[in-house]
């Protein structure tokens, strides 16, 4: 059976954003004198604003909230540009809309980054619901935007269904009680969910959330 609302991640895992971000991090470090590799890259996935401050703070020695904020603008002027959707995800999302599943979209990025994204990418109508950092307490992994997406959608946490690429996002699904599905955007980053598959179009993916595997 379907789960009663899909709830979906950002930056990589809906949105190709990952390259932006890359390129926005890569400009910050270079502005400060570091060469940005992928061991921090690792570092600062799927991280909340306050939380990759702190990071940041200890990579380049400067205070965490300016860095915050530079990388931020950095990153909006990136993606508003080139922010694509991942592959199948327009297809995944039709599919859920033609089966009645309502879907929101959670991230762990400011809303004056995702829905610049959204517009660039064509999907900012896709969702009945965006939660962002900017509307909770507390970021993943914490359950809260978790929690606020299936609430806004009418369903419970249980019946739904996260779909995430980074262990900050998928504790955050455990976390709400969700069925969690996890699609690395990242080599080397090991991700621990219910169902573990390639990318939006693995065939596993459409059969967690009890759709026919019609991937093209």
């Amino acid at each position: 059976m379907p789960p009663a609302a899909a709830l979906f991640d950002n930056d990589g895992l809906t949105l190709d954003t990952e390259s932006a971000w890359t390129r926005a991090e890569a400009a910050l470090f270079a502005r400060y004198g570091q060469t940005f590799t992928m061991d921090h890259k690792r570092e600062l996935l799927g991280t909340a604003p306050a939380v990759s401050a702190a990071k940041l703070e200890r990579m380049l020695g400067q205070p965490g909230p300016a860095l915050s904020d530079e990388l931020y603008e950095l990153a909006v002027e990136e993606v508003a540009k080139t922010a694509e959707p991942m592959p199948g995800a327009v297809a995944l999302l039709a599919a859920l809309a033609q089966a009645g599943v309502p879907v929101g979209l959670v991230s762990n990025a400011r809303r004056h980054f995702v829905e610049p994204a959204l517009r660039a990418a064509g999907l900012h109508d896709a969702f009945a619901v965006v939660v962002t950092v900017d509307d909770v307490a507390r970021p993943k992994p914490a359950p809260d935007a978790y929690l606020a997406a299936a609430a806004a959608l009418g369903a419970e946490p249980a019946a739904c269904a996260v779909l995430e690429d980074s262990p900050t996002g998928l504790a955050a699904g455990r976390a709400a009680g969700a069925l969690t599905i996890g699609i690395p955007s990242l080599p080397g980053v090991v991700l621990e969910a219910d169902v573990i598959a390639a990318s939006l179009e693995d065939p596993a993916v459409w059969r967690a959330l009890g759709l026919e595997a019609r991937v093209t």
